[in-house]
C-alpha cells in the first residue's frame, strides 16, 4: 500500500500541512471495513473512516492500514463523519442497515443515533439516540455549525435533527417535501451564510434549508442527480456531490460539481466524472490537497460477500 501524506509523526493537536506529493490513488486495507464515509483530521494529518461492517472509527495509516480509534458496542454501523477539531470532539452516525456483525431483527432499520467522541482518545462523551417515533430510522450525515451544533440526516424518517453541543435535541426539520418510500434525505452540509444543504437520495432534489427550518426552499437545478449520497463544500463556493445507484434506479457512479446561483436559489452543474473509476462512490473528504472520493464496496456487501478487505480513496 502507498501512503498519502506523510503523518507518521504527527499526533493530535499537531501543526502539519500536506506532503507536496500525495498520491492520487489511496488503497486502504482492513478486517472487511466496508466505509461508507471519510473525513479529514487536521489534528492526525490523516483519513478517518467509518464501518457498516464493525460500526468503528479507524485512522488510515500511512501504508493504508487501519488503526481503530473509536469501538462502541452500542454501534452497529458507522455512517457519518465529522471531525469538530475546535472542541476536540469527533461526531459520527450509527445505524443498522442489518449488515452489522451486531446487526439484530430489533436494531435493524430502527437504530439510530450520533456518537460524541473525544477526538485525541476515542472515548465516547455522549451517544445521543435518535430513533424518535413510528417508522423506520437511519441517522445518515452529519453536519455542524460554528457554535458546535450538529445537524444529522434521517434518511429513512425523514427528517434533519439538531443536536446541540451538549448532546441535546433541540428540534426536528420535517416537509412533505422529505417524504420518500426508501432512502431519503442523505449528504448534508453547512453553509457559512447559515443555512443547510442537503438532498434526496432518491430524487436527487437539492434543499436549501434554514437551522431552525422556518426556511425550505427546492433549489433549482440544471439538472438532476438521483442517488445523491456524498457531500463536500469548497471554499470557493462550490459544492461537491458523490452519486451511486446502491438503493435507487437511475442513480451513477459519479462525482459533479455544483456553482451557486443566487445563494443557492439555483445551482448549475460544472465538471462531472462519470462513471467514476471506483464503484459506488459514498462519501468525500477535503484535505490540504485536495478533495479525495470514498468508495468503501458497499455494492459488494449489499450483494451477500462480507469478505473483501480493500476500499479506495481518489483525488477528485
Amino acid at each position: 500500500m502507498v501512503p498519502l501524506l506523510n503523518v507518521a509523526t504527527a499526533t493530535p493537536g499537531s501543526a502539519g500541512t500536506a506532503a507536496a506529493a500525495p498520491c492520487p490513488v489511496i488503497h486502504g486495507t482492513g478486517d472487511s471495513p466496508y466505509p461508507e464515509a471519510v473525513t479529514w483530521d487536521p489534528t492526525r494529518r490523516a483519513f478517518l473512516v467509518g464501518s457498516v461492517r464493525h460500526g468503528t472509527v479507524s485512522v488510515l495509516r500511512p501504508d493504508g492500514t487501519l488503526a481503530t480509534l473509536v469501538s462502541d458496542r452500542r454501534m452497529v454501523s458507522t455512517f457519518g463523519l465529522k471531525v469538530d477539531a475546535a472542541h476536540g470532539r469527533l461526531l459520527v452516525t450509527f445505524g443498522d442497515l442489518g449488515l452489522g456483525t451486531r446487526s439484530t431483527p430489533e436494531t435493524t432499520n430502527q437504530l439510530s443515533g450520533l456518537g460524541i467522541f473525544d477526538l485525541a482518545t476515542g472515548a465516547p462523551i455522549r451517544l445521543v439516540d435518535l430513533s424518535i417515533g413510528a417508522g423506520p430510522h437511519l441517522a445518515n450525515d452529519v453536519a455542524l455549525d460554528g457554535r458546535g451544533n450538529a445537524y444529522v440526516t434521517d434518511t429513512l424518517g425523514d427528517a434533519i435533527f439538531r443536536v446541540d453541543r451538549s448532546g441535546r435535541i433541540r428540534g426536528q426539520i420535517r416537509d412533505a417535501r422529505f417524504a420518500s418510500d426508501g432512502f431519503g434525505l442523505n449528504g448534508i452540509v453547512y453553509h457559512p451564510d447559515g443555512y443547510l444543504l442537503t438532498a434526496r437520495y432518491d430524487t436527487g432534489e437539492l434543499f436549501r434549508i434554514s437551522p431552525d427550518g422556518s426556511d425550505i426552499r427546492s433549489v433549482k437545478i440544471d439538472r438532476p442527480f438521483v442517488g445523491a449520497d456524498g457531500f463536500a463544500l469548497r471554499r470557493d463556493g462550490s459544492l461537491l456531490v458523490a452519486t451511486n445507484s446502491l438503493g435507487v434506479a437511475g442513480g451513477t457512479d459519479a462525482v459533479r460539481v455544483l456553482h451557486p446561483r443566487g445563494n443557492w436559489l439555483r445551482a448549475d452543474t460544472g465538471r462531472i466524472t462519470a462513471p467514476w473509476p471506483d464503484h459506488t462512490p459514498t462519501s468525500i473528504a477535503l484535505t490540504p490537497a485536495g478533495a479525495y472520493v470514498l468508495s468503501g464496496q458497499l455494492g459488494v456487501l449489499l450483494g451477500g460477500d462480507a469478505t473483501l478487505n480493500q476500499f479506495t480513496l481518489r483525488r477528485f
